[in-house]
């Protein structure tokens, strides 16, 4: 794991050029490669027209080919050159429109000439291509030819499911969607977290709790998912993560479930303020991906997101400028290790108790230092804190917070305690 920033960054270079969607090919290649890198990921398929809640699957999409000609016949926009040149989920065409009615079908940034927007239509039928600013402005008239080889048709939806089973069946969730497509920070580095978060899990010799990864197709692959586990979910989940935007090095976020309050909120504040006590804290009307539906009315789950740059809230998003320019080695790491402190804190969280009355002796059991320095006496004081507070009712993590510290500094002191019988 020393080199996992390098490594997802090599995966996620391997997988920015697949056009993925909802549906399609697209995702089932994603999928198949993250198999490779995990092969206990399971592959499941749910057919066009399945009814998941108050939602319908819709149709599946792939598209070939796309491309724009001017009037002498050159190419002007390619699809082969970037796959968000074509509007997701548009259907067929091929037509020779004057450059007046082409470009009402062309969707660009003018505040950003350089960038192709990513425009999608899953649920209403239309065509249409996106390409920057400086592409139309440099288009003369004339009559222009405009394909879009693609299929919309019956078909079926996938997604992904990794199970890892722990000492209890009660859960802790991992998802990520996997339905955009060549966008490194908002699409890629949620699964390239995930699945490395996986593989460090995997490592583990004792995991208290059982994993449960899900790689959907956003919105849509949520629901159905949802739909297909909700009484599983609902027994057995006491704390998710949704992981997206995890790859630039900008910034650290949080999004709070809608409860705010969870287990998964609290270690995920706590895990966040000790890497970067600047991090941004959003709420729960700033929401915008799949904590939607895990912690909507009746489902409630206790899912939080922790980020890097917040989705919607950094200039690339949506854009063909979200790429492994802005997504680093380094901003990968700093998204997994975030998501494993969370996950090491919910692991190693207990409510522990003293078991002697008034304050035990240290010193007959080598915990208190034999020379006094200004470092020793903070050491102590912690100890003692962390005792006076011990009393069974409150988790590790609430006295972390409580006698600000780190949690992992204090769960050092709770081994050490346990290690001399002094803590139930």
């Amino acid at each position: 794991m020393t080199d996992s920033g390098d490594e997802m960054y090599q995966l996620g270079k391997r997988l920015f050029p697949i056009c993925r969607s909802l549906t399609g090919n697209g995702v089932r290649e994603t999928l198949q490669i993250l198999k490779e890198e995990f092969p206990e990921l399971e592959i499941f398929s749910v057919p066009s027209g399945m009814k998941a809640f108050d939602w319908t699957v819709p149709d599946e999409w792939n598209v070939h080919d796309a491309y724009i000609l001017d009037p002498s016949g050159k190419k002007v926009i390619d699809f082969k050159e970037s796959n968000l040149h074509v509007v997701g989920y548009s259907e067929p065409v091929d037509k020779t429109l004057d450059l007046a009615d082409l470009v009402e079908r062309i969707h660009t940034l003018p505040e950003q000439p350089d960038a192709i927007p990513y425009i999608t239509s899953y649920y209403s039928r239309y065509w249409g291509f996106c390409a920057t600013e400086k592409q139309i402005t440099a288009l003369q008239p004339g009559k222009y030819r405009a394909v879009i080889d693609s299929q919309l048709e019956p078909g079926e939806l996938n997604y992904g499911e990794i199970i890892l089973p722990g000492e209890s069946e009660k859960e802790i969730l991992i998802s990520t969607y996997v339905c955009h497509p060549s966008m490194a920070n908002n699409e890629l580095s949620g699964p390239l977290v995930s699945i490395y978060l996986g593989k460090w899990l995997k490592t583990l010799k004792n995991r208290k709790y059982t994993y449960r990864i899900v790689f959907v197709p956003e919105t849509i692959g949520a629901i159905v998912y949802i739909s297909r586990h909700l009484e599983s979910l609902k027994q057995n989940v006491i704390a998710g993560f949704m992981v997206t935007c995890v790859g630039d090095e900008r910034a650290y976020s949080y999004l709070p479930s809608r409860n705010g309050e969870t287990l998964a909120d609290h270690a995920a504040r706590h895990a966040l303020k000790h890497i970067d006590p600047a991090y941004k804290v959003y709420e729960w009307r700033d929401r915008g991906s799949d904590e939607r539906q895990y912690c909507s009315p009746g489902v409630d789950l206790p899912v939080a997101t922790i980020m890097r740059s917040k989705y919607a809230e950094y200039p690339e998003y949506h854009t063909s400028l979200d790429n492994f320019d802005l997504v680093t080695p380094k901003g990968l790491t700093g998204g997994l290790n975030a998501l494993k402190q969370a996950v090491s804190i919910i692991e190693n969280n207990c409510y522990p108790k003293i078991n002697v009355l008034c304050e035990p002796q240290l010193g007959k059991r080598g915990l208190y230092p034999s020379l006094s320095t200004k470092d020793t006496q903070s050491q102590v004081q912690l100890m003692m804190d962390f005792m006076s507070y011990a009393d069974g009712t409150k988790s590790l993590l609430e006295i972390a917070d409580m006698v600000n510290c780190s949690f992992f500094d204090l769960h050092r002191i709770y081994v050490k305690l346990d290690e001399a019988n002094l803590i139930e």
